[in-house]
């Protein structure tokens, strides 16, 4: 590892350094998918709420044994979903799927199972049914008092279904990190309808980041596009905090070019940098800093895969601190192919996890790993990280592999890996 190139571990625990938790803020749950639980949802009732048939049936009691086959029993009434108590019941009650059960009976018999006659109008039971056979019995999904979700828990629709059931209409969630973006350049161009000029490029890393920031849990505060010069730097720079950013991140300018002014714009800003340059590939100029009201400052290299690399590997880190969750554990799983790299960089891959024939999951390391080279990273579902140290990988090697962004899995290919 070169000198002046900090170890990406050693960079990524001062930027864990530098972070704290969020507080907690009250949503509707309607709202709140994707939102981080704060603290655990408790059941405030039970679920089911009360003793209800499983289907369409008759509803019988009889004590602890069962009811016998080619017994007859009155029908007394009905019962559809939505009827409530019916005290003291007996005989036989024609019930619905859902519907609560008269009390005094304890077991349903599908309506299938059954004989209807007439005169008097009663069933005649085609088959044995014991106590509790088709009945959904109060609680017996969630007790009340019951932690359902604990604290930490990204929600999702089956969470919702489960507080909606419960009857759940506020969670306490962590606050969204605020972030905003600004991308540096003069050559870049925002508008897609915009006929490039010669030496012009479009504008990649911004749609990029305002679509992956809210997937990992932040809030985009502010997005703008700024040319090479410190001052429309800093003005742009003030304009992200007073949208309320609490992390800033820039792409472009931190290298070592004659128009790499952001260090220049930091020191300006009273910033303190807390490294510059990492022992990576790609993105191997990336600068973090933090300002003197604790924004937090991080300074991407402008090629789209530092970009990517550095969003997932530095700055996600740093969000899921801000939301209070654990630091986040790769998957371990074996490389596909042989790989082979100079053991002086740690190198994020962009690569594909697939089931072979056998069930057995593996990671193949995609071709255009260049960090200027956006389809392979539109090609891959994972990223492969392969340590410092590591040189010639024979296919096998277990590998540490992340997904797209920390809230999500790979999405894994069925089929040959």
């Amino acid at each position: 590892m070169s000198h002046d190139l900090l170890d990406p571990e050693e960079g990524l625990r001062r930027i864990l350094a530098s972070c704290t938790a969020l507080p907690a803020q009250e949503v509707r749950v309607a709202v709140a998918s994707g939102r981080v639980l704060a603290a655990p949802v408790l059941a405030p009732g039970a679920l089911p709420p009360f003793d209800n048939s499983a289907m369409d049936g008759y509803a019988l009691g009889g004590g602890a044994g069962p009811l016998a086959a080619s017994s007859e029993w009155s029908i007394e009434g009905e019962q559809a979903a939505g009827d409530g108590v019916r005290g003291d019941a007996c005989g036989a009650w024609e019930i619905m799927t859902g519907a609560r059960l008269p009390d005094g009976l304890d077991r349903v018999i599908p309506v299938e199972q059954v004989e209807r006659l007439d005169a008097p109008p009663r069933v005649r039971l085609l088959a044995d049914v014991v106590p509790g056979q088709n009945v959904r019995t109060a609680g017996s999904d969630v007790a009340a008092g019951e932690v359902v979700l604990a604290a930490g828990t990204v929600l999702a629709p089956q969470h919702l279904m489960l507080l909606a059931a419960l009857g759940v209409a506020r969670a306490s969630v962590v606050e969204r990190p605020r972030v905003a973006v600004l991308c540096t350049g003069r050559e870049l161009v925002d508008d897609a309808a915009q006929p490039l000029a010669p030496g012009q490029i479009r504008n990649a890393n911004g749609p990029f980041l305002a679509a992956r920031l809210p997937l990992a849990g932040a809030e985009l505060s502010h997005i703008e596009t700024v040319g090479d010069d410190v001052e429309a730097f800093l003005a742009t720079f003030a304009r992200a905090r007073a949208a309320g950013a609490r992390v800033v991140i820039s792409t472009g300018a931190v290298s070592m070019g004659r128009y790499d002014f952001v260090p220049q714009a930091l020191a300006r800003l009273g910033a303190e940098t807390i490294f510059h340059k990492l022992a990576i590939r790609p993105g191997k100029p990336l600068l973090f800093a933090r300002l003197p009201d604790g924004t937090l400052f991080f300074g991407l290299p402008g090629n789209p895969i530092a970009v990517a690399v550095g969003l997932r590997f530095f700055v996600e880190p740093a969000l899921r601190v801000m939301l209070g969750l654990p630091r986040e554990t790769p998957w371990r799983m074996p490389l596909a192919a042989d790989y082979a790299k100079k053991p002086r960089l740690r190198f994020h891959l962009k690569s594909r996890v697939a089931l072979d024939a056998q069930g057995r999951l593996a990671a193949r390391v995609l071709p255009g790993q260049e960090s200027y080279r956006i389809r392979p990273l539109a090609e891959a579902n994972a990223w492969v990280v392969v340590p410092i140290e590591a040189g010639a990988l024979a296919a096998g090697t277990l590998v540490d592999v992340y997904g797209a962004g920390h809230l999500e899995r790979p999405d894994i290919d069925r089929g040959e890996a």
